[in-house]
Parts: C-alpha cells; sequence; structure tokens
C-alpha cells in the first residue's frame, strides 16, 4: 500500500535514470583534500594540527569546542600543508586544513574511533546528518527529556531530482540501514522503526524488506517532492502533523536520513569516523554516477573524474536543482552533507531574477505549499520589508522546499524573499 502523504508539493522531472541504476565507485584521491573546519550547522571547529604535520585516514583534525559541533577527520595518510580560508557551497567562508596526500592510499584502514558508549561514539566519528542539514547527530540522539520518541523514521525518499546517493546506499547497504535505524531506536528508547521510501525506489525497498520486519517497517510513499521533508514525512508515515512552533520530537518522532543510519551502524560495528560519502554526480558531464567521495575533496576534481563538463554554458549546483546552491567557484570542497553535484545547461537553468516580479494572484504557489502559507503575499510583504506581515503570515514556518518558486509562472524569487523575511524576523528575537 502506497502512501499519499501530505498536500500541496509538486512533481519535478526526477532526472534520476541516468545514474539509478549505476553503482557506488570509489572517486580516488585528489591533488590536494581540503578539510572545512565548518561542515554541520553549530559551531565550528578548531584546527588540532599544524602545518608539516603527518596525519593518518581517520585522524582528527579538527575538534570541537562545543555541545553543538562534530569534529572532522583526514580522510588520507598525508601531510598538513596549510590552515587555508575556504569558500563553501552555501556563499559563507570557514577555516579549513589542507592535506598533501600520499601516493598510496589504503582505503581499507583507518584510526579507529575509540568510544565504547553509543552515545560518545556518534560524537568522536563526526556523524552528522547526511540529509543536507548537517545536524550534529549526537545532539538529535538526544531528544527533550519532555518529549518522549516512541518511533524513529528513516528518511529514504530522497525527493530531489537528479540525487540518487541515498538509493545506492540502500540497495548496497540494507544491513547497515537497518542495523543504524535499530541502533538509533535503542539509543532514544523508541520501540517502532519506519523506514520512509518513495515508491519510484521499489528496488531499494525490496532490500531493506529482506532485513526489516518486527520492529522495522519499510513504508512505500507516494512520489511527490517535498515527500523527505521532516514535517512532510512525519505526516505521511504517522499521520501526525508537528504543531506550530514545535520541535518534530513533540510528535513522538524523530527522523534521520538512512545515509546517516549507516555511519551510525558503520561507525558502531566498525569503529570507522565518517570521513567519506556517497555523492551522485550528473547532468553534462561525461560520466555520470553515484561516487564514494573523500571529504575535502574538491568539486572540481570530482568533475574531472566523472569524465569533466560536456557543455561550455552551464550551472553548477552543490545538492539537487530544488534546494541547493550554484556554485561561484568549483574549488568549494564536498563536505558531509553534500549529496550530489549537478551541473545544469543552460537552457535547464531558470535566467536569475533581479528583485520581486508582478504577481498575477494565480494561486500556483498557494496550491504548491506544503505549509500551507501563502507564498505569494509572503513575497510581496518580504519585498517591501513589512517584517510584522511576514510574522502574521507565518514566514517562519517556510521550509524552503522551493515548490512556490517552481510553480510560480512568473518566476518571483519567492524562496529568495521568504528567506530573507526569516533571517530579518530571527534578527530581531523570532524563534523558529
Amino acid at each position: 500500500m502506497v502512501k499519499a502523504g501530505f498536500r500541496g508539493g509538486v512533481h519535478p522531472d526526477d532526472r534520476k535514470s541516468a545514474t539509478a541504476g549505476l553503482p557506488v565507485t570509489r572517486a580516488g584521491v585528489p591533488d590536494r583534500i581540503v578539510i572545512p573546519m565548518s561542515q554541520h550547522l553549530g559551531a565550528p571547529c578548531e584546527p588540532s594540527v599544524a602545518v608539516g604535520d603527518r596525519v593518518e585516514r581517520g585522524r582528527i583534525v579538527g575538534d570541537i569546542r562545543a555541545m553543538v559541533s562534530a569534529p572532522v577527520h583526514s580522510p588520507v595518510n598525508g601531510t598538513v600543508t596549510a590552515i587555508v580560508d575556504v569558500l563553501l557551497a552555501g556563499g559563507t567562508r570557514s577555516a579549513a586544513v589542507e592535506i598533501e596526500p600520499d601516493a598510496e592510499q589504503d582505503f581499507e584502514s583507518w584510526l579507529p574511533v575509540t568510544e565504547t558508549e553509543t552515545m560518545e561514539l556518534a560524537c568522536a566519528a563526526g556523524l552528522v546528518g547526511m540529509g543536507g542539514a548537517a545536524f550534529p547527530t549526537r545532539v538529535k540522539l538526544r531528544p527533550p527529556a519532555d518529549m518522549p520518541i516512541s518511533c524513529v523514521i528513516l528518511n529514504g525518499c530522497e525527493c530531489e531530482p537528479f540525487l540518487t546517493c541515498d538509493h545506492r546506499v540502500m540497495l548496497e547497504k540494507a544491513e547497515a540501514v537497518v542495523g543504524g535505524g535499530r541502533k538509533i531506536a535503542e539509543i532514544v528508547g523508541a520501540k517502532r522503526v519506519v523506514i520512509g521510501v518513495e515508491d519510484n525506489k521499489p528496488d531499494a525497498i525490496a532490500a531493506l524488506r529482506e532485513h526489516a520486519g518486527g520492529d522495522v517497517e519499510v513504508l512505500a510513499l507516494a512520489t511527490r517532492y517535498p515527500q523527505g521533508a521532516e514535517k512532510q514525512l512525519i505526516l505521511a508515515a504517522l499521520g501526525k502533523e508537528v504543531p506550530h512552533g514545535k520541535l518534530p520530537a513533540a510528535t513522538g518522532a524523530l527522523v534521520h536520513n538512512v545515509g546517516t543510519a549507516a555511519a551510525l551502524w558503520e561507525a558502531y560495528q566498525l569503529k570507522k569516523p565518517l570521513m567519506e560519502r556517497v555523492v551522485t554526480v550528473s547532468g553534462a558531464v561525461a560520466r555520470p554516477g553515484n561516487y564514494l567521495t573523500l571529504v575535502g575533496t574538491p568539486i572540481s576534481a570530482l568533475l574531472e573524474t566523472a569524465g569533466g563538463v560536456t557543455e561550455e554554458q552551464v550551472r553548477v549546483i552543490a545538492g539537487g536543482p530544488m534546494t541547493g546552491a550554484a556554485l561561484g567557484s568549483l574549488d568549494v570542497p564536498v563536505v558531509k552533507g553534500t549529496s550530489g553535484v549537478v551541473v545544469l545547461r543552460m537552457s535547464e537553468s531558470a535566467p536569475a531574477v533581479d528583485g520581486d516580479q508582478p504577481c498575477i494572484r494565480c494561486g500556483r504557489c498557494r496550491d504548491a505549499c506544503p505549509m500551507y502559507l501563502l507564498p505569494y503575499e509572503l513575497g510581496t510583504q518580504a519585498n517591501v520589508r513589512l517584517w510584522d506581515g511576514c510574522e502574521r503570515l507565518h514566514a517562519l514556518d517556510c521550509i524552503e522546499c522551493g515548490c512556490c518558486a517552481y510553480a510560480c509562472p512568473t518566476r518571483r524569487p519567492l524562496v529568495q524573499l521568504i528567506r530573507g523575511s526569516k533571517a530579518a524576523l530571527m534578527a530581531r528575537g523570532a524563534k523558529l
């Protein structure tokens, strides 16, 4: 039985066929590895190595100084050549450790994580949410005491067009995904695990069901963007709506990405830190694929692995085309939350729009909004900086999925406008 899920959303062409059937292959080792100290929500790390230091694969090179943080590790054996300032995909900058890898690498070994308690192991292994938000896993495994968790939901929807990295993880590491889900449930005291997968991935559903059963249910969900958004996934899987202004834990649910669950299982079973991840490279490249990529690999090097860009006029996006960030430089490194690199031909990419555009009151953005908002009115209020109006219209409930902009026939930059209003409201004290 396929569950319909939520109201609203859109049905973009998924463009997954180029990579969905391709097994994960290793991307290899670039000439240099650049490891940002900020790869997660929360406080950045502090470099724990100096120029000239020898590092081994799995060694911590950036250590935490705050609760909401996660250490970063070297994915290679090599030598630290510099502590640099690096541009990240979202346009921010971060300190980074630059490493020159040795000519020969052993990918079957690493410095193991030494902690035995699973909660602390999740921290020491540098685990973060791998679906894009990159929230430190250790923190997420500590829900508020007054919000007991009855169900762990693993997000295997992967509703963004082009991306198939989660799909391949579910196919090739189904046991680790299911085992990681059970481990999360054990940590938080949940009695049930639900793995939500869109029904356009029947092979992944079948692979997971081979290892599920009993306390683990694999749920086929309707293929509709943004089925994988946290609040929409909880509604689809459990029939519960996250109350306005409350954490998802208020519904008794805790959501983790399937890649995060697999990484937790590997940290628990193999003592392996998070220092590489599967990245989908697709679009206008010679060899689209799903590449097991070392954290810190420059996007330029990853594109070379994929055979290079095949068009002259392109837009390169880190992540998926609905919520990803267009890159101004290919020196941006892959980080723990990098799910994909999509190369769009300019004919496939909507032209940039300067400022707001006329609204024709068609209501398509309203119908598409999975949060029941009025994006057209929010955009109008935000464009003239009427922040009180934006707050009254619940701008902070926007999940920035991009459905409104996708549906808008006049190409109003609704996401950017609403995002700006959210930043203004939070700056004056409003809370998500």
